[in-house]
């Protein structure tokens, strides 16, 4: 076989193997870029960066320093309200949610934050 028969089956074999490992590699957290290894994130980190998108800059309520207690954090986390999307334990681990929950609950309010 020629040289460049070679180089296209050898070509073909990377693409799937790329894809399979693409299939195959755990989803991504939210606010994890592509490629970046997620190591522990603390619950300022979280709600910044997956909560504080929206809650705070007028798209979603206010949760900072209402003390909702955390069962309820969870559930609509979990769940999903009105117009907030559920997050996926894949998103936010229940360990993350956990700690989460009781930092919202405990929360003071932020004076930087704006809404309803």
């Amino acid at each position: 076989m020629s040289r460049i028969v070679h180089r296209a089956k050898a070509r073909a074999i990377l693409a799937v193997a790329a894809l399979a490992a693409a299939a195959f590699a755990p989803p991504l957290l939210a606010g994890q870029k592509l490629g970046e290894v997620q190591g522990a994130r603390t619950a300022d980190d979280i709600y910044a960066k997956t909560c504080g998108y929206c809650h705070g800059r007028n798209v979603g309520p206010i949760i900072l320093g209402r003390a909702i207690p955390a069962d309820t954090v969870k559930y609509i986390v979990r769940h999903g309200q009105n117009g907030m999307p559920a997050f996926r334990p894949t998103e936010v681990t229940p360990a993350e949610l956990n700690a989460l929950a009781t930092w919202v609950e405990k929360s003071a309010a932020r004076k930087q934050e704006h809404g309803y």
